[in-house]
């Protein structure tokens, strides 16, 4: 397994694939937020803990390590909730689609605060600015780019009340994935029965 910051750049040209992977993620971490309680956290997410296999799905390590290392909103252990986790995985999603590196990983020198450089950008409507070239390259879905891109917008909102938990995320990004998933009720969802906080 290779972590998504080395296959970004090598392999994760496809839309596709950083769709699959993003999908692993979300489940992933709201999972971790279903099966623990509403306490229950990861604490750490970013494109290093995220680990793929060879046909792209993914998994999250580093579960229960958020004393040692924390995710980008994270500067205090103690105040580790669901909610920056969200932020966290809108981080993901936005270093996914713009192929750039967060301002919080040491030894890049291309790196940006993603949320503030990302709502600059779409609050001048240069949407097309914002993803990866390699996404302007294929012949993607700008639709489906554009709806994942809110989605990451709406985990990285300032006020955590207004993030979405991440069983919504994982309904929302399907939904892209798998546009006939509009339509099924909550019921049918296979997160419907989570609590949340």
């Amino acid at each position: 397994m290779n972590s998504i910051k080395e296959l970004l750049k090598e392999l994760l040209h496809d839309w596709n694939s950083r769709m699959k992977v993003a999908l692993g993620a979300a489940k992933g971490t709201a999972f971790i937020h279903t099966e623990g309680g509403s306490k229950f956290t990861h604490g750490n997410i970013k494109s290093t803990t995220i680990l793929i296999t060879e046909e792209f799905d993914s998994c999250i390590s580093d579960v229960g390590l958020p004393p040692l290392m924390n995710g980008p909103e994270v500067t205090d252990s103690k105040k580790i909730t669901q909610k920056s986790d969200v932020y966290s995985f809108g981080v993901l999603l936005l270093e996914m689609l713009t192929g750039k590196v967060p301002m919080r990983y040491p030894g890049y020198e291309d790196v940006v605060d993603l949320p503030r450089w990302v709502k600059s950008v779409v609050r001048e409507e240069w949407t097309a600015e914002v993803f990866d070239e390699e996404l302007l390259r294929g012949q993607y879905v700008e639709e489906g780019k554009v709806q994942m891109l809110q989605i990451a917008l709406a985990c990285v909102a300032k006020t955590p009340d207004m993030r979405p938990r991440m069983d919504e995320a994982v309904r929302m990004i399907e939904e892209i994935k798998h546009p006939e998933f509009k339509n099924r009720t909550s019921s049918e969802s296979e997160y419907s029965n989570v609590q949340t906080p």
